[in-house]
């Protein structure tokens, strides 16, 4: 079980501003205290990962929320690059997605994702769907070192 002092990191990496804005309001609600950042490509999802560039300085996240459909670099082209990086490969990754198509679902359990989450549309879903995620990942898994 984590300690409340810990801070928790984790990487969002979506281009919808609304659904960043809901992820970032039911996250701090959370039991466990944590620090959302949010890349909003795939390009600068890579860039914070292997802190390059502006990201020099990034934090290496304790789990990333990554959407399929992305610009400059698809989800599952940013799944298939953390997943072959030793240095970043043991970083959970849970797909949050709108995508039900189960060519997509099976891409990323053959990519070794963590898990796979419909996005919901409803509000009241979404936010449910944030919280079971912080419940799961951020209170109960034990989390590989940063």
């Amino acid at each position: 079980m984590r300690m409340m002092s810990d801070v928790v990191d984790i990487l969002l990496v979506e281009d919808n501003p609304g659904d960043v804005r809901l992820t970032r309001e039911a996250l701090k609600e959370a039991k466990v205290r944590n620090e959302l950042h949010v890349a909003t490509d795939g390009v600068e999802a890579l860039a914070f990962l292997r802190r390059e560039g502006v990201h020099k300085k990034a934090v290496r996240p304790s789990l990333v929320l990554l959407d399929l459909n992305l610009p400059r670099k698809n989800g599952r082209e940013v799944l298939a690059e953390m997943k072959e990086d030793p240095e970043l490969r043991r970083i959970p990754v849970v797909i949050l997605t709108t995508s039900q198509a189960e060519q997509d679902i099976i891409k990323a359990y053959d990519l070794h994702v963590n898990c796979y989450i419909n996005k919901p549309v409803d509000l009241d879903q979404f936010l449910q769907v944030v919280k079971s995620i912080e419940d799961f990942w951020l209170t109960l898994v034990k989390l590989p070192p940063q």
